[in-house]
């Protein structure tokens, strides 16, 4: 090109089309996609950016070709243009052809690779960093066009890293692991507490939230246990709970399968039978996991679960798996039979 308006123009679009494929890039690896799920009822980007972070491998592949050909299209180029620009100037200075001819070589050079790096990746890369939902959701959707229109080379491309990946003894993802796991994180809190930025009492409150998931209902479960009778009465459980100091009881012969909570005694005379008023229990196995039991007692509105296992029956309350999470708080006001 001898128009140096054209090579400017040229340059300028292939440096703009690098910091696109850069930004998209960095923006799909780093966006939440819980984010982008909230955002995606409202926003066609918004769901087109869902859509890239599910074919991520896919997309990925596109950019780094899209960055690939701009490299290359500056060689091409606007590093030609310069060098040739710049060896007469050098010349009629009064440097010889050689000299002149190897240090606009050069200058055109580092030139470009300084321009393509800093206005072509580097600055791209950083404002889709700092803004990643935001970044991703604005170039959502040239990016689904870049995939559409190109779907049958990046699928390709695609295979045949993805068996280069396979021979290497792992197994490809197309999509960006989200979260961290509890051992992640329980190594999280560890740090911030050597690191002073956590207190104490908080690393013991998120220690316990984590232990939900591995700690089973065995662990925590307690007895004896406080039953009435099958065919207690009102008194009988009104007397159970003052004694205890529990409001709910569990009723049963040896083997409880229901309870009762003593706000509904008090509603009856004393020697009314307690049965018509008691609820199933809960049966949680003993392997359970505390979140999961958690889970289970608030869908089925149970504040009390009993745990069968060989040593015997034992119970766990709401209250039992929250003072896991909140040590040293009080929780016999609810605590049930346990």
């Amino acid at each position: 090109m001898s128009n140096p308006w054209i090579v400017v123009a040229a340059s300028v679009l292939i440096l703009v089309a690098s910091a696109f494929f850069v930004a998209v890039e960095f923006a799909t690896l780093g966006a939440k996609r819980h984010r982008l799920e909230e955002a995606a009822t409202t926003s066609r980007s918004a769901r087109a950016a869902l859509r890239s972070s599910r074919e991520l491998t896919l997309l990925l592949a596109g950019c780094q070709l899209g960055i690939t050909g701009c490299t290359l299209a500056l060689g091409a180029v606007t590093k030609p243009a310069v060098h040739h620009g710049l060896t007469p100037l050098l010349e009629a200075v009064g440097a010889p052809y050689w000299l002149a001819d190897a240090a606009a070589f050069t200058i055109a050079l580092v030139a470009m690779t300084f321009l393509h790096l800093v206005v072509g990746e580097m600055a791209p890369k950083s404002w889709a960093i700092a803004y990643p939902e935001r970044s991703a959701t604005l170039l959502a959707l040239p990016a689904r066009v870049l995939v559409a229109t190109t779907r049958p080379l990046l699928s390709t491309i695609n295979t045949a890293a993805n068996a280069l990946v396979r021979r290497a003894g792992v197994t490809p993802a197309d999509q960006v692991a989200t979260g961290q796991n509890p051992e992640g994180l329980r190594q999280l809190v560890k740090h911030s507490v050597e690191a002073g930025t956590l207190d104490d009492l908080s690393s013991e409150q998120l220690s316990g939230a984590l232990d939900l998931q591995r700690v089973t209902v065995r662990t925590v479960a307690t007895g004896p246990l406080v039953t009435v009778p099958t065919s207690a009465t009102a008194a009988a459980v009104r007397e159970a709970a003052r004694d205890s100091g529990h409001r709910r009881i569990l009723v049963g012969d040896g083997d409880p399968r229901s309870v009762v909570h003593v706000r509904d005694a008090l509603l009856l005379a004393d020697d009314a039978p307690i049965a018509p008023v008691a609820y199933p229990v809960l049966d949680l196995p003993p392997d359970t996991p505390l979140y999961t039991a958690l889970t289970r007692m608030r869908e089925t509105s149970q504040h009390l679960a009993v745990v069968r296992t060989s040593g015997g029956t034992r119970v766990i309350t709401i209250a039992d798996i929250l003072g896991r999470v909140l040590p040293g708080e009080s929780t016999t006001a609810d605590a049930g039979s346990g």
